[in-house]
């Protein structure tokens, strides 16, 4: 039976705020069916209705002001089929636990996002994306959607059908994702190895290089003086051992979290010393919470041919960024063919912001930021905190418009539909 959880005003603490507590939902109820039918009886009945993941934007992309809806109590049936190379699961389950499951089964997935935590519907909707110069987001890996459309009817949709790509990034707006379907590769392990003081000069010179030197590299820094900070090599052991020294920068000996204040204990083994995937693509452990939440996060996803320039771009406002800054991270992701996935057509480089919560300093530097980035084709990340609107999203999708046009035909009346999406895509 559907459990409702009333609410009487856009604060109140039964529908409560994001995980990092920047905002507060303003949805007149949560509601929390128990099984798929029940699901489908609720939508057709809205007129206003937006799924809730684990609360992880940092926008008001989950938002709406008619009711939200989580899946929490909906069975996740974790489905592996080893002829197919898929597994199916339902799509409020974290990364974190079907990563167990898999790991437990001998299988995996090819890429992980920073945190575990995240849902798979709502990170595949949002195109969050992990790291690898060959590996693709997130929802690269998706072959199969079951979704919820406005009528209250179920929709499946595969890789090759006609909307296939127009759906899986697809920002809740054309339903409510009940199962996905990701494919899988047999298990691997992973060693992470840290390395400290990267030169600038090292990093914009042989770009390439560095981001091609393990599976998966991150690079931390707060954009001043002339070092970057600290780089990190996640290397499948399968695949050649990461260098001893990195264009310069040599190995770090004990474990480190990318926030000087905060403790290793919370971050995936580092060392070198080799573990399962699940346990080493992310940087957090499942088991812990990553940080206090009091953050804000911003990010662009740049065509790969200008991620120098857009680092440099970066760097000349370091000294305006820098203040309002707990740490940024550099990644790279391989293209895909989604409409509005940030590497839609090209490989990408993620230029990842994490703020201070300082909401009014950090939405002033914003528009001066994206003044520089979004010439050089720079897709803010739908679930974090961006400026652009409108005429300058469109300019970034050249999709767009058949997005606006699946939207339409599967959900006429917007009910998927809130502030956000009328802001940012209608």
């Amino acid at each position: 039976m559907t459990t409702p959880v009333q609410t009487t005003d856009h604060a109140t603490a039964s529908v409560g705020e994001n995980w990092a507590r920047t905002v507060a939902y303003s949805a007149r109820s949560l509601l929390r069916p128990s099984s798929v039918d029940e699901l489908r009886e609720l939508v057709a009945g809205s007129r206003g209705i937006r799924a809730l993941g684990s609360r992880h934007s940092f926008n008001e992309l989950a938002d709406t002001t008619g009711d939200l809806v989580s899946l929490e109590l909906i069975d996740d049936d974790i489905v592996i089929d080893e002829a197919e190379r898929t597994v199916t699961a339902g799509g409020g389950i974290r990364y974190g636990d079907l990563a167990t499951a898999l790991q437990a089964a001998g299988w995996a997935l090819h890429n992980l996002a920073s945190l575990p935590h995240i849902s798979v519907a709502g990170a595949v909707a949002t195109g969050t994306h992990g790291s690898g110069d060959r590996n693709g987001t997130l929802a690269a890996a998706v072959a199969r959607l079951e979704l919820v459309t406005a009528a209250g009817e179920l929709l499946v949709l595969r890789r090759g059908d006609a909307d296939f790509d127009g759906a899986v990034v697809s920002l809740g707006a054309l339903g409510i994702v009940t199962r996905v379907t990701l494919d899988i590769q047999p298990t691997f392990d992973v060693r992470q190895d840290l390395y400290d003081d990267l030169e600038w000069s090292a990093l914009l010179e042989n770009f390439d290089g560095i981001t091609s030197s393990a599976y998966s590299v991150s690079v931390f820094t707060d954009w001043l003086g002339d070092t970057i900070g600290t780089t990190w090599l996640k290397s499948r052991m399968d695949a050649a051992a990461p260098p001893e020294r990195l264009f310069g920068a040599g190995r770090q000996r004990a474990e480190r979290h990318m926030l000087p204040d905060q403790p290793a204990s919370n971050v995936t083994q580092q060392r070198g010393i080799a573990g399962a995937w699940s346990e080493r693509l992310a940087h957090f452990k499942l088991g812990f919470t990553p940080s206090n939440g009091d953050e804000i996060q911003s990010e662009y996803l740049v065509p790969r041919r200008n991620a120098v320039a857009a680092i440099e771009a970066v760097r000349s406002i370091g000294s305006r960024v820098a203040p309002l800054l707990l740490v940024s991270e550099l990644r790279t992701m391989a293209a895909d063919s989604l409409w509005l996935s940030g590497a839609s057509e090209t490989d990408a480089v993620g230029i990842h912001f994490t703020w201070k919560k300082l909401p009014v300093e950090v939405a002033a530097l914003l528009p001066e930021l994206e003044a520089l980035l979004l010439p050089l084709g720079a897709r803010p990340h739908w679930g974090k905190v961006f400026a652009a609107e409108g005429a300058a999203i469109e300019a970034l999708y050249p999709r767009l418009a058949d997005f606006r046009a699946l939207a339409a035909r599967l959900d006429p009346e917007r009910t998927f539909g809130n502030a956000f999406l009328e802001r940012t895509v209608y």
